[in-house]
């Protein structure tokens, strides 16, 4: 009993934790359209944003094993705390000056952080209990994970969308005073959440210093990298994660563009029941959208798309539990490409709202993946787990393929590449649910 209790306890924090790095994560999502007017850049350079915030994952995961076979689960979870708060601080000098390569710095800074939580977070959760529970647990963190990418679209349209981005003429033709007033506004848009967040980190940091977590997993593992390369499942499991983690972000990252190259500002405006839905919304946040610029408006409909994969992954964790967690997989991958080609077939409210519900459909596949990569392979666990996190760089060479698209194709041929790596996830979980795995 007191074993379970210790166990549920942790599960709690750890989830906690789970939500922290969603909410940032997506937030990041509401930058990308500021920054591309802010610095006049095109959508594959924009989103450099995302290359530098999920390039960490590439180059920091298997370092991140490493420091935490050296220190310990618990330090690695407030180091990495401490790095996101650092990364967060860094978006105030970032902001002041104005200067794109600093605020690349600061994602990079903290996606570390994030990139330590995950290596650490996912295999905690994944072996806290039976493994056969393993894809449901990870899909209950997940969902609260989920909860605060939901929360995020909302706070960022609001709060760093919510006032109108001049032009570097319309900047240039200001009387100084007129600049020196507006670029403290548009340094404040940003610095202030920010400043607030890693505050909030601290403090949750601080909160883990004295918190007591049971050791599962062997932080000396007996494996070597080369014993996990040899394992298949964890590798295609490491490829699918990869695409997975792409197609998500490329699609979260570019609704606010696409909507509005879709002309779906007069359309939304012109509809009580739509105004009504952002109004309700916005009222949560205590905003008003009166007077809001159109991407703040747009901004409030990704909430959907972010708010499906929570929704999604509280029924997963019933799903994967009555349901071989491959055959889910393969069937949400399935209904995701499906409404994809929807999206890019149609136009106006059934386009937006079938890309919007791929989010549902992404729910599951996060955790569903990471459990099936990791199941049976024992004290490979932290090693995979390291692997794993590393193919979340998908999330920045997929956007800036999908960005370059954008650029050359348009985005409904961009969209269509992104079906391709669903494709790749279908077979994955189709493999999966062929063997033996629960």
């Amino acid at each position: 009993m007191n074993q379970q209790k210790s166990y549920r306890s942790s599960f709690i924090l750890l989830t906690a934790l789970f939500f922290l790095w969603g909410f940032i994560t997506v937030l990041v999502d509401s930058l990308v359209p500021r920054l591309r007017e802010l610095f006049t850049l095109s959508y594959s350079q924009a989103i450099l944003v995302q290359f530098a915030f999920f390039g960490a994952y590439f180059i920091l995961s298997v370092p991140a094993s490493y420091i935490l076979s050296k220190i310990g689960y618990k330090k690695g979870i407030i180091l990495g705390l401490l790095t996101m708060a650092l990364g967060c601080l860094l978006f105030y000098p970032a902001a002041s000056y104005r200067e794109f390569g600093i605020f690349l710095v600061a994602y990079f800074i903290l996606a570390g952080g994030i990139t330590l939580l995950q290596v650490a977070a996912n295999p905690y959760v994944a072996v806290l209990g039976n493994e056969d529970g393993a894809s449901s647990r990870l899909n209950l963190s997940q969902a609260f994970n989920s909860l605060g990418t939901a929360i995020a679209p909302a706070v960022g349209a609001l709060f760093i969308l919510s006032d109108t981005i001049k032009t570097k003429a319309e900047i240039a033709s200001l009387t100084e005073t007129a600049k020196d007033t507006y670029l403290a506004t548009e340094a404040s848009a940003v610095q202030k959440p920010f400043l607030g967040l890693a505050i909030f980190i601290i403090s949750i940091a601080v909160f883990f210093l004295f918190a007591k977590l049971p050791k599962l997993i062997g932080e000396k593992s007996t494996g070597t990298y080369t014993d996990a390369f040899k394992q298949k499942n964890l590798m295609l499991g490491v490829l699918a994660l990869f695409f997975y983690v792409g197609a998500e972000v490329s699609i979260g990252s570019f609704l606010v563009n696409y909507f509005q190259d879709m002309n779906m500002v007069p359309i939304i405006r012109e509809s009580n029941s739509l105004m009504n839905i952002a109004n309700t919304v916005a009222s949560v946040f205590f905003k008003s959208l009166e007077g809001a610029d159109n991407k703040a408006l747009l901004g409030i409909f990704v909430i959907f798309y972010w708010s499906g994969a929570m929704i999604g992954r509280f029924v997963g964790t019933y799903l994967t539990k009555i349901m071989k967690p491959g055959k889910v997989l393969s069937i949400f991958a399935s209904i995701a490409i499906l409404l994809i080609i929807i999206s890019i077939s149609t136009t106006g409210l059934l386009s937006m709202w079938s890309i919007l519900a791929v989010g549902l459909f992404n729910s599951i596949m996060f955790p569903t993946i990471f459990a099936l990569a990791i199941n049976g392979i024992g004290d490979l666990k932290p090693k995979a787990s390291g692997l794993l996190c590393m193919a979340i760089v998908g999330g920045a060479i997929i956007p800036l393929i999908c960005g370059s698209l954008i650029d050359s194709i348009g985005f409904k041929l961009a969209f269509l590449f992104i079906t391709i790596c669903y494709g790749y996830i279908l077979y994955y979980g189709f493999r999966n649910s062929r063997k033996l795995i629960s």
